[in-house]
């Protein structure tokens, strides 16, 4: 028998050039009686994939994050959307969770889901990357993206809630990858506090990076992560390290 959708919920997703991504993140909503794809000129086989799948698929230049995100939750027709990047999967269980919640008659206006967060393909347990929850799953007309460069989060009006069963999140499939982003992120990140009128101070450079280490490898028990607790923790201070040096040079030009 086909898979029975659920017909209150709209799923939105934006990407580019997520081939290696974007056929599993489907896959696992595929139950969703819709599927908003915005996507921003990807020249892989991403497009391919997604009319295959047979989603609303809109192309659009890239406008950052967060304009891109409200433009994929505001095509959403349904009662409620859930909000998806490309590299995240609803698992079999969440999928449970979620139906049961939308269906009650006494649901919250939204809701907090987990991520299990995947680093070059090992689930990491510590380091502050688990639980890890973010508002993902909103009734429609509630849920705004706010305007930021980076770590875009959604304003909810009303009530929230958490619900049990994580997703899966499987981010930097190589260093390499981890490196292109930190660079790029770190960026955004620099450009998001010269929008908040914040000044790198030297104390920032010196020792931010150094208690950013402290705080996820000791403090966060990124040291039961192994080798992969400690190459996040010299990263994230790397990180850190980065964007105060950056906002230095914004704030110098």
């Amino acid at each position: 028998m086909p898979d029975k959708r659920c017909a209150e919920l709209s799923v939105a997703i934006i990407c580019c050039n997520e081939e290696e991504n974007i056929g599993p993140c489907l896959e696992s909503v595929k139950w969703a009686d819709e599927i908003v794809v915005v996507d921003s000129g990807s020249t892989d086989s991403t497009p391919q994939i997604c009319r295959d799948y047979g989603v609303q698929f809109h192309t659009e230049p890239w406008r950052g994050f967060s304009a891109q995100k409200n433009s994929a939750v505001s095509k959403a027709t349904k009662p409620w959307v859930l909000s998806l990047d490309a590299d995240e999967r609803v698992t079999p269980a969440l999928r449970f969770e979620i139906e049961n919640v939308i269906g009650s008659g006494d649901a919250k206006d939204g809701y907090f889901i987990a991520r299990r967060n995947f680093f070059l393909g090992k689930w990491i347990r510590h380091s502050g990357w688990y639980p890890d929850y973010n508002l993902r799953l909103f009734k429609r007309g509630r849920g705004t993206f706010r305007k930021r460069e980076v770590h875009e989060a959604i304003e909810l009006e009303g009530v929230s809630g958490h619900l049990k069963n994580p997703m899966e999140h499987y981010t930097y499939k190589s260093i390499g990858d981890y490196i292109a982003r930190l660079d790029r992120y770190s960026t955004l990140a620099a450009r998001q506090l010269q929008i908040e009128k914040k000044r790198a101070r030297l104390d920032h450079i010196i020792f931010h990076p150094g208690y950013t280490f402290f705080n996820m490898y000791v403090m966060r028990a990124g040291f039961l992560d192994g080798y992969y607790g400690l190459i996040l923790s010299i990263y994230y201070s790397f990180y850190t390290f980065s964007k105060y040096a950056k906002l230095k040079e914004l704030n110098r030009n």
